[in-house]
């Protein structure tokens, strides 16, 4: 399987491309920094560098063609501001499905967050407001394409060990999860193409993650 994430240096990204590279699959990491490409390829990826704020959607499809699937694990990062909330957690994402549909690639995995598509919580600071609603658009964007997409939600990130355990389903409780758990719901995802067309939300439980896919498709 060759597979090509978006967000390549990102924490989740980089476990990811470290859970593929372990059984023999090809993941390609779009990076935009050059200085990033020894830690890709420590774990286990193939460095693309390019700019998904920057490039046109063929030349981002050129980096695709012939992949199995493609994951948007980018992110603006919390220090960021609105504007770039918009460029890469909205319109990278949407970049990034643009160029699938231009390489011939229909399989696209979402990395998104709880809370989107829900009230605000009190105390809920603008910042995290406006990457809900960039998610959002993102997510909406997705839906309305002909690709075998699925979306997961992730609750707070956490860079404990993974248990291996979760609790994934269509709407979760407010929780945390951990980075490591996520990159290996990602992985079952990507072998189970028949989640296509679910939004799932995900936080720390206690099913089996191979399970908790499995259960998603009942």
């Amino acid at each position: 399987m060759r597979v090509v994430i978006a967000g390549g240096h990102g924490q989740i990204a980089l476990r990811l491309e470290g859970l593929l590279a372990a059984r023999g699959d090809e993941a390609v990491a779009l990076i935009r920094n050059p200085a990033q490409a020894d830690d890709v390829r420590a774990a286990g990826g193939s460095p693309v560098v390019v700019d998904l704020e920057q490039v046109g959607a063929a030349e981002l499809a050129v980096h695709l063609r012939g992949a199995d699937a493609v994951v948007f694990a980018a992110g603006a990062g919390p220090g960021s501001g609105p504007a770039r909330k918009d460029t890469v957690d909205r319109g990278a994402a949407v970049l990034l499905a643009e160029a699938a549909q231009v390489a011939g690639v229909d399989r696209y995995l979402l990395v998104s967050s709880v809370g989107v598509g829900r009230a605000a919580s009190p105390g809920t600071g603008d910042g995290f407001g406006v990457y809900l609603e960039a998610k959002a658009a993102a997510e909406q964007d997705l839906i309305g394409r002909p690709l075998k997409w699925t979306i997961v939600r992730p609750g707070a990130l956490t860079n404990d060990p993974g248990t291996g355990r979760v609790h994934l389903s269509t709407q979760a409780a407010y929780g945390s999860v951990t980075r490591d758990d996520v990159a290996a719901v990602l992985l079952e995802l990507l072998d189970h193409p028949r989640t296509a067309g679910l939004t799932a939300e995900l936080i720390g439980g206690s099913t089996p993650v191979r399970d908790a896919v499995g259960a998603l498709l009942l």
